[in-house]
């Protein structure tokens, strides 16, 4: 059940000036209401509609051990606990939010939690910072082992579901899953990987795995994990929820059920105190009221972005879970792939994301070919701002050089796409993973999944969607004008 606000804030309405109590104002459920007013009550002493900056590191006390709910700002701030009490709002089926001064912290801080010797299975296809730590620090420092596996099909009997059942161990502690996965952005089925731990023989209230789902991609709009069996959500606040470009933060939200492994790690978030600032948690919590829009925004401009792309004589593939290619001669396998993640994007689908896209028709058919000599069976939606698409290669000898330079040659082509790492904010970027983000990852393992320097990662903002399709056209013109 998604949480409710009361719009009263616990307090009885007096009707005019006689006194007459009225009724408390219904719960609200929606997304974006709760995004406004969850965490950013109207001041009581002042009565500002937007919460202050508390930059104070220290509270008076009223005698010894008698404070006001705050004595450090390490610890606990006001700012932070706004911040926190409504990202678990926004999370359908959270109740409780820590956040920590970076996504890379909460990571950290997260595997840190499971003690020395713990094993890990993590999906193959992850972000480069999470791979790093899990590799190189986690693995030195702790003794913490993880088994990187493809996750992408856990059907019954399939190869997927074969292998992570003979990967887990009786000291597996941790599941993690990105969906979609950076960059390749492959789905997870999470509500059947969820069900696969809790009926396996060795599952028990105390020895079960906790899956862990990093919804950066997705964002809280998209994707509701703890709804679909997750016992963990883990953002990259820097991304989508805040929006702008201008934060460093990342948060961990846990359902009800937790309260045991949240009071651990609220130990570890102030015993190693990598907390985010007051005023970072003041700007997040500010994205935040607006991500439903910014989401709804990024979702009908990436498919308007990659129908452009996939119609274009210099692109392989189109990488958009919302998406299915019409099938030509030459592309079953691309096709058979975008099947398989659409099918996966409709099941991890948000219940409010689900009503948005139902409810407007006009939207999940935007761009439907038009073309009578094919029959489409898989009406687009959109599924937040990311894509990903490769490069035709010019000719079959090209080599992973002349790929590094043609990607290149694109971005540094592109007017409105900016050239940057990171992603989610309202400004469209453009990256090679392969050169950039994932670099960290040995070339081999880029190379099995698919990170290649032909690979294109796009997060495609809010600016005006025939705008960012022409910027595109005119770059791969530009690029492949010679060739």
């Amino acid at each position: 059940m998604t949480p409710s606000i009361d719009l009263t804030n616990g307090h009885t309405l007096l009707n005019g000036t006689h006194g007459h109590s009225v009724h408390k104002a219904p719960p609200v459920e929606g997304f974006g209401t709760r995004a406004i007013h969850v965490g950013s009550e109207a001041n009581r002493e002042t009565g500002a509609v937007i919460p202050p900056i508390s930059l104070s590191t220290t509270y008076k006390q009223d005698g010894v051990g008698n404070h006001k709910g705050f004595e450090y700002s390490r610890s606990g701030n006001p700012n932070r606990d706004a911040l926190e009490k409504a990202l678990a709002s926004v999370e359908a089926g959270g109740a409780h939010a820590l956040a920590f001064a970076s996504g890379s912290a909460t990571t950290a801080t997260m595997i840190q939690s499971l003690g020395p010797g713990a094993h890990i299975i993590s999906v193959n296809d992850v972000y480069g910072g999470t791979f790093r730590y899990m590799a190189r620090v986690a693995a030195d420092t702790q003794g913490v082992e993880t088994t990187f596996l493809n996750l992408e099909d856990l059907t019954e009997g399939s190869e997927g579901h074969q292998s992570f059942l003979r990967a887990l161990r009786s000291n597996t502690k941790l599941i993690w899953v990105e969906s979609p996965t950076n960059p390749t952005l492959r789905l997870i089925d999470i509500s059947r990987l969820a069900s696969i731990l809790d009926t396996h023989p060795a599952s028990t209230p105390t020895s079960r795995p906790l899956l862990l789902v990093d919804n950066t991609f997705a964002s809280p709009f998209y994707t509701s994990p703890l709804l679909l069996g997750a016992d963990i959500v883990l953002h990259s606040l820097t991304k989508y929820v805040n929006g702008h470009s201008d934060v460093v933060m990342g948060a961990l939200i846990l359902p009800p059920k937790h309260n045991v492994v949240l009071g651990h790690l609220r130990f570890l978030q102030n015993a190693i105190g990598a907390v985010p600032s007051p005023y970072d948690c003041w700007l997040a919590q500010r994205g935040l009221k607006t991500l439903h829009l910014r989401m709804k925004a990024h979702g009908e401009n990436a498919l308007k972005v990659a129908r452009a792309l996939e119609q274009s004589p210099f692109v392989e593939e189109v990488i958009y879970p919302g998406y299915v290619p019409l099938k030509r001669a030459g592309n079953e396998k691309v096709v058979e792939r975008a099947k398989r993640r659409y099918e996966i994007a409709k099941l991890n689908l948000s219940p409010h994301a689900r009503r948005w896209i139902d409810s407007n028709l006009s939207v999940a058919s935007t761009n439907l070919p038009t073309d009578a000599d094919f029959e489409y069976t898989h009406p687009p939606f959109p599924y937040s701002g990311m894509i990903s698409f490769r490069l035709r290669s010019p000719s079959p000898s090209t080599t992973p050089s002349e790929f590094a330079s043609l990607s290149s040659k694109l971005l540094s082509s592109l007017h409105l796409f900016t050239l940057a790492e990171s992603l989610g904010g309202v400004e469209s970027l453009c990256e090679v993973p392969a050169l950039m983000t994932h670099a960290s990852i040995p070339p081999e393992e880029r190379e099995k999944l698919g990170i290649t320097e032909g690979l294109v990662r796009l997060s495609v903002g809010v600016e005006e969607g025939d705008d960012l399709v022409d910027d595109l056209r005119r770059g791969l013109d530009v690029t492949f004008e010679h060739i």
